[in-house]
């Protein structure tokens, strides 16, 4: 009986990153730095489409085209994914993400308009930092479960090989 073989390759290549107590600090740096850049992205975008839309609307694509590069490169670059096989379950995870930030953020405005109605801009925008703080962390935690964790064997990997019959 011949030892088992591998079928298939993984789906889902890792770059070789050491598991050592480092790495939640080196994914911790690298997610803020694409955070960085996605920010910037986004009001340079925002600014872009505020000349043709509304607000809203060049908030919104904004958000979703910014979301959708954060999510590429913080799959690539902070969690060392490669290949194609998850990576609609990875973008699915930053839209989720976008999600429970949009959710975070609106419900502490409404949440301060609620306490203090006559807040001026100053409070809105400490308020919204805050709650922007709070929304990063839970998108980090999430895609570091989501996209981060170890992929899955496709197929019938470590099924023996079969004989020809």
């Amino acid at each position: 009986m011949k030892a088992p073989t591998r079928v298939a390759p993984l789906a889902d290549e890792r770059l070789a990153a050491p598991r050592a107590s480092g790495q939640l600090s080196r994914q911790a740096r690298t997610f803020v730095l694409v955070g960085v850049v996605s920010t910037v992205a986004y009001a340079v975008l925002f600014t872009l489409l505020r000349t043709f839309v509304s607000a809203g609307a060049a908030n919104a694509l904004a958000l979703v085209i910014t979301s959708i590069g954060n999510t590429t490169a913080n799959r690539v670059l902070t969690f060392g994914v490669r290949g194609r096989a998850s990576l609609l379950r990875d973008q699915l995870a930053g839209f989720v993400a976008l999600g429970i930030a949009l959710l975070i953020t609106s419900g502490a405005v409404a949440l301060l308009d609620a306490v203090a109605p006559n807040a001026g801009q100053r409070v809105e925008l400490g308020v919204l930092i805050g709650a922007n703080a709070v929304a990063t962390l839970v998108r980090f935690l999430l895609l570091r479960t989501w996209v981060g964790r170890d992929p899955l064997p496709a197929g019938p990997a470590s099924l023996p090989e079969r004989s020809p019959s």
